[in-house]
């Protein structure tokens, strides 16, 4: 995703601890997600949703599959 464009996560594709760890942060299916921008070399991304902004490494986010909006 661009920054400043938005979505709705459809999966988290991540099994075991790192799958509970990123629906535990709140990125469940169905969460509308805006990426707010991205560090200078690109990891992390910061991502706006329900109301507070997260950081996640690329390798994190990897995992989070999204329907971006046209």
């Amino acid at each position: 995703m661009r920054s400043k464009q938005s979505g709705t996560i459809a999966a988290i594709t991540a099994a075991g601890e790192l799958g509970r760890r990123i629906r535990d942060m709140g990125l469940v299916p169905g969460t509308r997600i805006t990426v707010q921008g991205r560090a200078p070399l690109y990891d992390p991304v910061a991502l706006r949703l329900m109301g507070f902004t997260l950081t996640l490494r690329n390798s994190e986010a990897d995992y989070i599959d999204v329907e971006v909006d046209d």
